[in-house]
């Protein structure tokens, strides 16, 4: 018994260096990633990409998808703060770990990067599946565009596909507008209507469909034009984050260093764009940018300080909070001009937009309704590309004491005079009733 309580302290002991490494609240950016491999020449194949995440602080863990030994938690503890699937044909990662587990890695906050091409299995397909995202029934089918290819691939089927319809957002892909196009070579996808959570990042051209490149197209293929999503991610309510690709090459070394011309374009690059909006992309699922927290949330009636356990009717007040983003090294102030707040009791009573001192403070000021009752200070913000706030704070509010309404209302004038007329006219009435023949 003494050695099995020895071995069981060991083992947890093993695991403080990577629990102190992991995600945290003051630490958002993801530390340790499981990439799994279909084989380990994709290893060195996608290098360049392997080696942008390590230069960025990242750990990186290989192994193959059919390792028996995978094994993404221990004693309830994560190992793990992302997972990278280059595994298309897997069916399933190691002895035990079913689509299940990978969503509710998911569910668990985690990252997710999934990786697709023609030879994709049913496991692949149904996380994608689970996240939104509908690849094309046809297993044989690929991507493919006769206006918009890359030019070096003329000869050939026209399914290595020069793209540049990105999506317009600077936390997604950075600052740095991308010039050259992306080329993609792998299978399309349509977003599930029902999600509102899954975004369109690549898009396909107006020309471009998904069919057999290998067989003669007999019917209307099944996905067309811009309904053809190429890279898709997903922002979970938890804030956890996927990405989807339908193209594992788009990863590689090959089309990195690609040069890149589109048909129809005069326009030659040396470069391809794939590495700056792999890089930018993954940069945004990995928790690098777009990640917001929110402290110091407070509030107080105008003219003082400290946080009264309740409010009275028609008191003046003042409300604030602190926003930062984390830029993959520190916080910095978040300055926005859309940040609201809400004073709600079954519905908003009153609904301010917060002014900034873009130094990472929001504040307003506003005056209690005449309506008494539990109240909430509420945040709830969603912006494009962000994680979501939800801030909630509980207050009542309470009407006025009988002491404490003024003495004589001035809107009450009339009522009072008619009450000091009445008596005077009865005492008048009175004497003259009396004192009078």
């Amino acid at each position: 018994m003494a050695n099995l309580s020895i071995i069981i302290f060991i083992s947890l002991i093993s695991l403080l260096p990577i629990l102190t490494r992991s995600f945290s609240p003051e630490n958002p950016t993801d530390r340790r990633i499981l990439v799994l491999l279909d084989d380990w020449s994709l290893k060195s194949s996608h290098s360049i990409f392997f080696q942008s995440l390590q230069t960025r602080g990242f750990e990186l863990d290989f192994k193959l998808a059919e390792d028996p030994d995978i094994t993404l938690q221990r004693y309830g503890q994560y190992l793990y703060d992302a997972l990278v699937l280059f595994c298309p044909t897997a069916d399933r990662i190691g002895r035990n770990i079913d689509l299940a587990a990978v969503m509710e890695f998911v569910d668990s906050g985690h990252d997710l990067i999934v990786a697709a091409d023609s030879n994709a299995s049913d496991f692949i397909r149904n996380i994608a599946a689970e996240s939104g995202v509908d690849f094309d029934e046809d297993p044989s089918a690929m991507v493919i565009d006769h206006t918009s290819y890359s030019v070096s691939e003329t000869v050939g089927d026209h399914t290595l596909i020069a793209s540049d319809d990105f999506i317009h957002s600077d936390v997604l892909l950075g600052s740095s507008k991308i010039e050259a196009p992306v080329l993609f070579k792998g299978i399309g996808h349509s977003l599930n209507p029902a999600s509102s959570l899954v975004l369109k990042v690549l898009s396909a051209s107006s020309s471009s469909y998904s069919a057999n490149p290998n067989s003669k197209l007999l019917t209307p293929p099944s996905l067309a034009g811009s309904a053809i999503s190429l890279i898709s991610v997903v922002q979970a309510r938890n804030n956890a984050r996927i990405m989807i690709s339908g193209s594992l090459d788009m990863f590689s070394n090959r089309l990195f260093r690609s040069g890149v011309q589109k048909a129809g374009c005069t326009d030659k690059y040396g470069k391809s764009g794939n590495e700056q909006f792999v890089t930018e992309l993954s940069k945004w699922v990995f928790h690098e940018r777009g990640h917001l927290k929110a402290v110091n949330v407070r509030h107080h009636k105008v003219g003082e300080t400290n946080e009264p356990a309740i409010y009275r009717i028609t008191d003046d007040l003042e409300y604030a909070v602190e926003i930062y983003e984390w830029s993959g090294r520190k916080w910095e102030p978040y300055v926005a001009n859309d940040v609201q707040v809400q004073f709600y009791m079954m519905s908003p009573y009153v609904l301010k937009t917060l002014s900034t001192d873009k130094k990472g403070l929001y504040y307003t000021a506003f005056k209690v309704p005449d309506v008494y009752g539990v109240f909430q200070f509420k945040v709830e913000y969603r912006r494009l590309g962000y994680t979501s706030l939800s801030l909630s704070k509980q207050i009542p509010v309470r009407p006025f004491r009988h002491n404490e309404y003024d003495r004589f209302i001035t809107t009450a004038f009339p009522y009072y005079g008619a009450s000091f007329s009445t008596m005077a006219g009865f005492f008048i009435f009175s004497m003259l009733y009396l004192y009078t023949k």
